[in-house]
């Protein structure tokens, strides 16, 4: 069987590299790079830590308006479908990459196999949620990471092609966590944070927040950024914050002095598994390491009216925040509850990447 399998930013690198690793001993497999995410440190770092085959395509796309981009996507995409003629067109969770390979492949008749199907936040008014929505309505195979995802497609009507493998960032986490161990333990992840930044000071394990920040309804909206990073600067501990080149821009013209957060370029995928991991909590606007918190098992603040994995809320292992300083401070030192409560397995066990190849290569039966 042979398959196009499209990618373009950091979770779907994530997403895409226990797929390939089992798909491609029997199959043929063409990735595409539409070059949504292009930073050295948020694009290659993640082939070379995960063993990604190298991509056949690069578009090359880049920045640009959400119309622009998913334009571009489509017309390039388009070209390499009637070139490779696959089988299926793969395409992993909510960007712009995931809508433009979703309806370049539809219009030509190419299935679609929608990796992350299902998901919901029921707020149209994030970018997300609107390539998920349209690309689960085209998709012939729904590969749903959780009940929830599976019944919120059942809500819609949609049940034909529809299964529950399990999340395929779960078997990321555990392919990977003792790597990231071995590789960041006994203080090699602090000298490496201070080899790739200046005037980064004494942090302990457990004794920080790691936040990241990237969303546009966040980012975009000069009154809630300001409002975020105030709060921030009135943490009892210091912020690390791995910062997007383009989030960084819109802080540089905020009128307020960075004392208590820490900014850091993107680090690779096992740094960041490290930093989460012995972080105090994870504050985040990102549905990505929202999860990668709750595997493991680090509390997690998240600064939106909604989420799409809501299996993360229960017991308080993740709690959302609106964008208000006294609000984000009460939420992030709430008694911590949530350790007294084993975690159920909600995102399946391990071996979704497994389930998604056999689905594929049984046609959903």
């Amino acid at each position: 069987m042979k398959i196009i399998t499209i990618i373009g930013a950091r979770p779907q690198f994530i997403k895409a590299a226990p797929f390939s690793d089992i798909f491609r001993r029997e199959n043929e497999e063409i990735i595409v790079h539409t070059g949504q995410h292009y930073d050295t440190n948020m694009s290659e770092v993640f082939f070379t830590e995960l063993n990604i085959p190298k991509p056949d395509y690069n578009l090359g796309v880049g920045s640009g308006s959400h119309g622009l981009q998913t334009g571009r996507m489509i017309e390039k995409i388009e070209e390499i479908i009637l070139v490779e003629k696959p089988d299926g067109m793969l395409v992993y969770g909510d960007t712009n990459s995931t809508l433009a390979g979703a309806l370049a492949a539809s219009k030509l008749h190419i299935p679609v196999f929608h990796v992350e199907a299902g998901l919901r936040s029921y707020n149209k008014l994030m970018p997300e949620e609107q390539n998920r929505v349209l690309t689960d309505h085209i998709s012939n195979l729904l590969l749903c990471p959780t009940l929830t995802a599976l019944n919120n497609l059942k809500k819609e009507g949609i049940t034909d092609g529809v299964l529950n493998t399990g999340d395929i960032m779960y078997d990321a986490v555990l392919r990977n966590i003792e790597i990231s161990g071995s590789r960041y333990s006994n203080g090699v992840w602090l000298t490496e944070l201070r080899e790739e930044n200046e005037k980064i000071p004494s942090l302990r394990e457990k004794e920080y927040y790691l936040a990241t920040i990237h969303r546009a309804e966040n980012t975009d909206d000069h009154k809630k950024l300001f409002k975020i990073f105030s709060a921030f600067e009135k943490m009892d501990k210091p912020v690390v914050l791995p910062i997007h080149p383009r989030t960084r821009k819109l802080i540089d013209k905020l009128d307020i002095k960075l004392n208590n957060v820490i900014l850091i370029k993107p680090v690779g995928y096992l740094m960041m598994l490290y930093l989460t991991a012995n972080a105090y909590m994870v504050v985040t606007d990102s549905g990505g390491l929202q999860k990668e918190a709750y595997f493991l098992k680090t509390p997690c603040t998240t600064l939106r009216e909604q989420t799409e994995w809501v299996e993360t809320l229960e017991n308080g292992w993740n709690v959302l925040s609106s964008i208000d300083i006294d609000k984000i401070l009460k939420t992030v030192k709430r008694e911590l509850e949530c350790f007294q409560h084993p975690q159920l397995l909600l995102f399946g066990d391990g071996k979704a990447a497994k389930n998604i190849c056999n689905a594929i290569l049984k046609g959903g039966k």
